[in-house]
């Protein structure tokens, strides 16, 4: 199952592993199950410290745990994690096996220390490039406390269970069988729900920092550019993020990125978080920001009732979906409403699904979703979509499409618990229409996180930070740059060129505003 150069690589990865581990199966005589019996023969072969046994007595299959031998020490999976899955069953591997994670100590402590039995159950897709965070953050935890256990199911795999359950998005996570959270989330974010008091003793540690040169408040493309340019000027240099990456780790591929042919989202945020701290700046990750108060020193104040200060500030905090803002959307989110076609298709496979939305992101999804679903329904608000032609040209040679044009969705409809249609105007007619699905994915465009920023920086009608050509605010020492901006181009590269350039101007302002009034004169008089 495994290619000979995947083989080699993992050969090498498994001289690592400390202890013996064991793969105990799961299986049937299905497909699936052959197909996860060579996968799990194949690692097996790879190292004398990995034995598989089929005695696994696990009600789903095919299923599997890693078990560091004669330890309650295990890792499980229902189903077979390869895709973006791969990454988490190899350093499931290492980890049950012995070989040290990259975590830090208190966290490992704090980790240690949860009082409680936690049986946790993530339903991922192959897909997702969101999910191997939540899996892999809750696969290590168990290894660290055997009294934490979590099993990685496949929803597409699982698809009698999926509907049981009502996940409807993934990754979603259940806790000794109740709801615990959807989306994507970091051990930090996780032990934040677990441990009442680990949020209070963060802010205690974040308000011990000293103030920084430049302070950069947002850790995507905009924000990594600002954070690397301010740190080799040798200034101290702070990065405030509620998740490092934003928008581009929900971004599956990516082809327009200057001398890389193609990447995709998580493995060029990696690469950009990498090159931020090669450069030793402070990373306070996982933090939302509540306001910004200008001064000498212009204060952050984070939700936790911490507050971090900074000389100059840097403002890149992206933009995140812009939402329908329609009846049943907010009701049925992660019930039928989605947001990543990338992430949620797989779940809807052989339903019938609309995509709002005629723009690049909107078709590309919609042809995304045709080859997994019944019968995609696309509906564009203009007269026309406004989507790249190849992928209009693309979209039209499906069999399984409606394109819908100039028509307002009016409501998302659900019988309680999940979506069973949506409901369109026709805006020439004023004709409303109704349509039977189980999904609908919206993809209109970005909005601005600037919401906490209204009442210190000036803002356009749409909620953009209005900049000069430096990247600077209406506020002295406050730049910004990327999404949040009134930057008539959102794009990666464009981001970057911008950070770079409101971090450079932020130097600047800080060269000019650090030299004592006596000296400048004796300057200009020399």
């Amino acid at each position: 199952m495994l290619d000979d150069n995947i083989k080699s690589q993992l050969k090498g990865h498994f001289e690592k592993l400390a202890h013996p581990i064991e793969l105990v199966a799961s299986l049937d005589d299905g497909d699936k199950s052959r197909e996860l019996r060579g996968l799990l023969h194949d690692l097996a072969g790879l190292s004398e410290r990995i034995i598989v046994r089929d005695d696994g007595g696990d009600d789903r299959k095919p299923s599997f745990a890693i078990v560091r031998t004669g330890t309650d020490i295990a890792v499980r999976f229902a189903g077979i994690p390869m895709g973006h899955e791969f990454t988490s069953l190899v350093l499931a591997l290492l980890q049950v096996g012995g070989h040290p994670s990259k975590l830090d100590d208190d966290t490992i402590e704090q980790i240690r220390n949860l009082d409680g039995d936690y049986r946790f159950e993530t339903y991922f897709s192959l897909s997702c490039q969101n999910c191997p965070d939540v899996v892999q953050a809750l696969n290590l935890m168990s290894v660290i406390n055997p009294r934490i256990q979590h099993v990685a199911i496949d929803g597409a795999l699982f698809q009698d269970e999926v509907e049981q359950r009502q996940v409807m998005a993934v990754p979603y996570v259940f806790l000794n069988g109740e709801s615990f959270d959807q989306g994507r989330m970091t051990i930090e974010q996780i032990l934040r729900k677990l441990d009442s008091g680990a949020s209070q003793r963060e802010a205690a540690k974040i308000n011990e920092r000293e103030p920084y040169d430049v302070l950069v408040v947002g850790g995507g493309p905009a924000g990594a550019a600002a954070a690397i340019y301010a740190a080799r000027k040798g200034i101290r240099t702070g990065l405030v993020s509620e998740r490092f990456g934003g928008q581009v780790m929900d971004t599956l591929g990516i082809e327009n990125f200057i001398s890389v042919e193609y990447t995709e989202g998580p493995k060029l945020v990696a690469a950009m978080e990498s090159h931020v701290r090669s450069y030793g700046v402070d990373i306070i990750d996982q933090q939302t920001a509540s306001a910004l108060v200008p001064g000498e020193l212009h204060t952050l104040q984070l939700q936790n009732g911490a507050e971090v200060r900074g000389r100059t500030v840097v403002l890149a905090p992206g933009a995140r979906w812009r939402e329908l803002n329609v009846p049943g959307e907010q009701e049925y989110r992660t019930k039928g409403v989605a947001y990543c076609p990338h992430c949620d298709g797989p779940l809807f496979k052989g339903k019938r699904v609309a995509v709002i939305g005629g723009g690049n992101s909107g078709v590309e999804a919609a042809i995304d979703l045709a080859g997994l679903v019944a019968h995609v329904t696309l509906i564009e608000f203009d007269t026309q979509m406004r989507a790249d032609a190849v992928l209009q040209n693309k979209l039209r040679s499906l069999g399984n499409v409606t394109i819908v044009t100039n028509a307002k969705t009016t409501e998302v409809t659900g019988d309680g618990n999940k979506v069973n249609g949506l409901v369109y105007e026709d805006r020439a007619s004023g004709e409303r229409h109704t349509v039977a699905l189980e999904g609908v994915f919206v993809q209109i465009g970005l909005v601005p996180n600037t919401q906490w920023l209204r009442d210190t920086v000036a803002l356009n009608r749409y909620g953009e930070i209005e900049i000069d050509a430096r990247g600077a605010t209406s506020v002295p020492g406050v730049f910004a740059a990327g999404d949040a901006t009134t930057v008539p181009y959102k794009q990666i590269v464009v981001a970057m060129g911008d950070g770079t350039k409101a971090s450079l101007s932020a130097f600047d302002h800080l060269i000019r505003h650090s030299v004592p009034a006596s000296a400048e004169l004796e300057a200009v008089t020399a």
